[in-house]
């Protein structure tokens, strides 16, 4: 007797499945494919809850002009809806979105056009930062920016060599930063390896904003850090910001206690890598996403 040949299942079928147990997952992080599901975040998760809505479109390194062009305009479409709902808060974004990989004008066109739209409706805009080839760049678009628009913010990596020099500049132009920890694989020679050296760091850079003038924000998960701020006094020129989905209760906490603080909200059909660097990060997460194929 001839054995029965195992089912077969189409490939589509299991990317299909895979990818619906990890959106389950991922929705802890991001607030859906489109513009009108993170505005429904942003009001009823973030803004609910006493916090700002910082929207991200997820998306980076872009190669193809028309999908630069559609990327501005998803840009401009949210801050629309961001006005149009009444939504506090603000939308942050990639250079390489804008098209700094194809070349460094069109790039500052295109942030042109989103700060005149800023301009227009009375929002903010931060840029995030990328990747240590893109770093000079990023700082030169975001203070020609700053020249225009000065409700415009930048994020600074406590992990590169190079960010107390970066920000003692910036903080000299008055530019207002997002300081954050740094999230991409570089070269030893650009960045500090060992996680207390970079908390080392990114301690020594927030003592520099903290003497500044200028407004900042604190962008950490890190409850020493986030301790170590509060030590240096409730001051209204600056503000915590995390990412959708992580220490919630601190979130709600640093609210009850006075502080700014707001929720860092992407979305968009590129959930799946950030989402990926999300469930890596902790154990806890991985742990919610072997929940979501056991139940399945």
């Amino acid at each position: 007797m001839l054995a029965r040949p195992a089912p077969s299942y189409s490939h589509n079928y299991d990317a299909s499945l895979i990818e619906r147990l990890l959106f389950r997952v991922a929705k802890r992080w991001v607030a859906g494919y489109n513009a009108h599901e993170a505005i429904e975040a942003a009001a009823i998760d973030t803004n609910s809850h006493g916090m700002s809505a910082i929207l991200n479109f997820l998306g980076e390194d872009i190669t193809d002009a028309k999908l630069v062009d559609m990327t501005v305009n998803e840009y401009l479409l949210l801050m629309d809806l961001i006005h149009a709902r009444g939504v506090h808060g603000c939308v942050s974004v990639k250079p390489t979105q804008l098209g700094l990989t194809i070349d460094y004008n069109t790039c500052l066109q295109n942030f042109s056009r989103l700060a005149a739209k800023a301009r227009e409706l009375g929002q903010f805009i931060w840029l995030d930062m990328e990747s240590v080839k893109s770093t000079e760049d990023t700082i030169a678009i975001y203070l020609d920016l700053y020249k225009q628009y000065d409700m415009i913010g930048l994020a600074v990596q406590s992990y590169l060599h190079r960010s107390a020099s970066d920000l003692l500049h910036i903080i000299e132009s008055g530019g207002k930063v997002r300081l954050v920890k740094g999230a991409y694989h570089e070269a030893e020679e650009h960045v500090f390896v060992k996680d207390e050296e970079v908390n080392a760091n990114y301690l020594k850079l927030m003592k520099m904003l903290f003497e500044s003038d200028n407004y900042f924000a604190i962008a950490t998960h890190n409850s020493d850090l986030i301790e170590e701020a509060i030590s240096m006094g409730k001051n209204t020129k600056f503000e915590f910001q995390m990412l959708k989905g992580i220490r919630d209760e601190l979130k709600l906490e640093l609210v009850k206690k006075g502080f700014v603080v707001s929720e860092y909200i992407p979305y968009g059909s590129q959930w799946l890598p950030y989402s990926v660097r999300r469930i890596m990060e902790r154990k806890r997460n991985l742990l919610l996403l072997v929940r979501s194929l056991i139940q399945q």
